[in-house]
This record gives structure tokens, C-alpha cells and sequence, in this order.
């Protein structure tokens, strides 16, 4: 008879696996855990610290200063979403059409301001949105008009939208290239031969043969909308228009490290990850159905 050997070896698989799970739970469970303590509880001169249970998060969802800035980010994402993906899937195509040498400088190129930190992009673009010494806010005055204000209240949230747009879209460009790579060259060919023009191949096969990666680009974009908080905090610095709750991460930030009410603001990043959750997964649903109609 022969013998069966195993090759399965589950105490050395354990320990190879062990160091990730001990770092997840040092960095990821426990604070997260001491956070949702921390967010059922308050801290006061007269009573100190007790447990209220979840008198912080009735608190969140009335507070109208969270409220407004939930509902400004929800404008923003309405409009710099779309926008963003749009000319994100214009690249991907167009970089999925060149077959020239200088595709890869093309890639490259899209790719390069995702490369660059959020706060250097930041302030590179509040350089260049200066009135006194920025070249943009300068241009009108060649033609005889007054120089541009990026930071008033009617262009502050455009001029935001315009560096996510800028720092992101590479970044979803690449993401929406490589899906395209994995399209058969053959149906493509079968196109040509049926007499398609590139137009007709770029909206009837590559983009319906994409639609997942889409939808993943764009809930990873939602998710990090509902997050805004490095643009507006690098640009409070130049619009004295961002107050401390522009945005639901800038609120709890402030409310943290201004404010010193770090269980409030536990409360906020929790709410708000609820709040991300439900977004999230409503449009997953949404996309879902109209795959399957």
C-alpha cells in the first residue's frame, strides 16, 4: 500500500500569516475599536468622562454645520464625478487607440499627477489660482478684464473640483486602460470587417465591455469624495471662505485637534463611514439593475 503524503502544513501556514494578522489588529482593529469607544462616551469639566451610548451620533445626524457640509460634498460629487470619469473614459479610450511608440509617454504622462502627494498638488494649485502673483487669475486682464478670484464663493467649489479632477483622473484613466487590455483584439477586427467606424467600436464594444471597471472606478470615486478633506484643508490657508465644517472630514478633524472633543469627533468619522457604506453600496445595487435591464 502506499503511503499518503501530505503537503498541507497548517502551523507553518499559520505563522507565515501571523505577522499580517497582528499588524491588521495593532493598526486597523484596535484603533478602530478604542475610536468606537471613544465615540459613546463624553468628556466634560463638571462630570468628566461617562458613557452616553449614542447621544454623539443623534448629535451628528442633527448637527447643522455636519449637515451642510455633508450636503456641499454631496453638490461637489454630483458634479466633479461625472466629470471626472467622463474624461477619465475619453483618455483610456483614446490611449487604447494609440499604437504608436509614444503610447507608453502617453501613459505615463495621464499617470503623473495621481504621483504627486495631495498637499504639493495643493498648494501648486493654490499658487496658480492667485490673484496677485498666480498666472491663471491674471489672464482676463490681457483682454482688458479684472483678474479672476478662484477663492470666492462662487468658484471655490469649482476650483476644488478642479484639482481632484486634475490629481485623480490619471489614476482612473490607467485603472479603465488596463480593463481595456483584457478585450479581445478579435472582436474589434470583427467590427472593422462589418464596416464600424472607431466611434461605433469605442461606445458600442469597448465601453459596454469595461462596465464593471467603471463601476469600480466610480465607487472607489464616491467613497473618496464623501472623504474630502486635504484640498479644502490646504486651501483654507488662501479662502478664508472654508470654514471648520466645509467638509465632514475637515469638521472632525477640527473638532478633534481645535476643539479637543475627540469623542465627538469619533462620532463623525464613524457616521460618516456609515454614511460612505450606504452610498457605496446603494450604487452598487443601482448599477446592478441596470446591467441586468
Amino acid at each position: 500500500m502506499r503511503r499518503k503524503h501530505t503537503t498541507g502544513h497548517p502551523v507553518a501556514g499559520a505563522l507565515f500569516v501571523l505577522p499580517f494578522f497582528l499588524v491588521v489588529l495593532a493598526f486597523l482593529v484596535v484603533p478602530l475599536g478604542y475610536a468606537f469607544w471613544l465615540s459613546l462616551s463624553s468628556k466634560s469639566l463638571a462630570l468628566g468622562e461617562r458613557f452616553t451610548g449614542f447621544a454623539n451620533y443623534t448629535r451628528a445626524f442633527t448637527d447643522p454645520v455636519l449637515l451642510d457640509g455633508v450636503g456641499r460634498v454631496v453638490v461637489f460629487g454630483a458634479v466633479q464625478i461625472p466629470v471626472m470619469l467622463g474624461i477619465a473614459l475619453a483618455g483610456a479610450l483614446t490611449l487604447d487607440a494609440v499604437t504608436t511608440r509614444f503610447a507608453i509617454a502617453f501613459r505615463l504622462i495621464a499617470f503623473m499627477p495621481y504621483a504627486v502627494p495631495a498637499v504639493l498638488g495643493a498648494l501648486m494649485w493654490g499658487f496658480l489660482y492667485s490673484r496677485t502673483f498666480g498666472p491663471f487669475a491674471g489672464l482676463p486682464a490681457v483682454v482688458g478684464g479684472e483678474p479672476v478670484d478662484f477663492f470666492s464663493a462662487d468658484l471655490l467649489l469649482l476650483s476644488l473640483g478642479n484639482i481632484v479632477t486634475w490629481a485623480w483622473t490619471g489614476y482612473n484613466t490607467i485603472v479603465l486602460y488596463s480593463a481595456l487590455q483584457g478585450v479581445p483584439r478579435e472582436t474589434y477586427e470583427a467590427a472593422l470587417i462589418d464596416g464600424a467606424s472607431q466611434v461605433q467600436i469605442a461606445v458600442r464594444i469597448k465601453v459596454p465591455a469595461i462596465r464593471q471597471a467603471i463601476g469600480l472606478a466610480a465607487i472607489f470615486t464616491v467613497i473618496g469624495t464623501m472623504q474630502f478633506f486635504v484640498e479644502p484643508y490646504v486651501m483654507s490657508r488662501f479662502a478664508p471662505q472654508i470654514s471648520a465644517g466645509y467638509t465632514p472630514n475637515l469638521y472632525a478633524y477640527n473638532q478633534a485637534f481645535a476643539y479637543s472633543d475627540f469623542h465627538y469627533s469619533a462620532a463623525i468619522s464613524f457616521a460618516l463611514g456609515f454614511v460612505v457604506f450606504v452610498a457605496a453600496y446603494a450604487f452598487v445595487l443601482l448599477t446592478r439593475k441596470r446591467g441586468r435591464s
